[in-house]
């Protein structure tokens, strides 16, 4: 008796006869589940590498942390870039650019920032304790929330700032009142009210 046997696997047809049909058939399951085993594998493994670097990219963050602790940075420009959580504790920064910044959990601790440009800066939750603003322009900064003890901000340009929950000492924060006048353009609060003035 002839047995006519289509190869699903590779499209080979053969005619087999008699007794060998049974073995044949059971070998040629067995190298379609072994073709087939082999290509899910390879197109798991390919699938598994895109949800990775999928994952990797659209997770990674915005900006990475950055180290200027000690640094002279005297004039340097860093307007407009994304330094959220950096570093500048004890750094020198006189005269140098910030503005339109994301400044966001920066630390400036005891950071010279005398005649800096911090215009549009957003310092929101930064350290700034013991830091040196004298003669900054913190026009329509955002501060809210930074932790400011001891910082110096005589003569600072505070026109539109947001000292929204800024932690200031109580000496600086009459001087501020003195100069506050504004509104600050994203949030809408007037710097008097954001730094409690009478």
């Amino acid at each position: 008796m002839n047995f006519r046997l289509s190869d699903a696997c590779g499209g080979l047809r053969l005619r087999i006869t008699g007794s060998k049909r049974n073995s044949f058939r059971t070998e040629l399951k067995r190298k379609c589940k072994t073709d087939h085993k082999i290509w899910a594998s390879i197109l798991s493994l390919f699938l598994w590498g895109i949800v990775g670097i999928t994952a990797m990219v659209g997770f990674a963050p915005t900006a990475l942390a950055l180290e200027y602790n000690k640094e002279i940075l005297v004039d340097a420009d860093f307007s407009g870039r994304d330094l959220t959580d950096s570093s500048f504790t004890k750094a020198n920064l006189r005269q140098s650019n910030f503005s339109h910044a994301n400044l966001q959990g920066v630390s400036f601790f005891a950071a010279n920032l005398e005649s800096v440009n911090l215009e549009g800066a957003d310092l929101r939750n930064a350290t700034l304790d013991s830091a040196r603003l004298v003669r900054a322009n913190l026009t329509n900064a955002l501060l809210e929330g930074a932790f400011a003890a001891n910082a110096r901000f005589d003569g600072a340009i505070i026109d539109g700032a947001d000292f929204t929950d800024t932690l200031l000492r109580s000496d600086e924060q009459k001087k501020l009142c003195k100069l506050a006048k504004g509104t600050n353009p994203i949030t809408g609060r007037d710097t008097r009210d954001t730094l409690f003035c009478p």
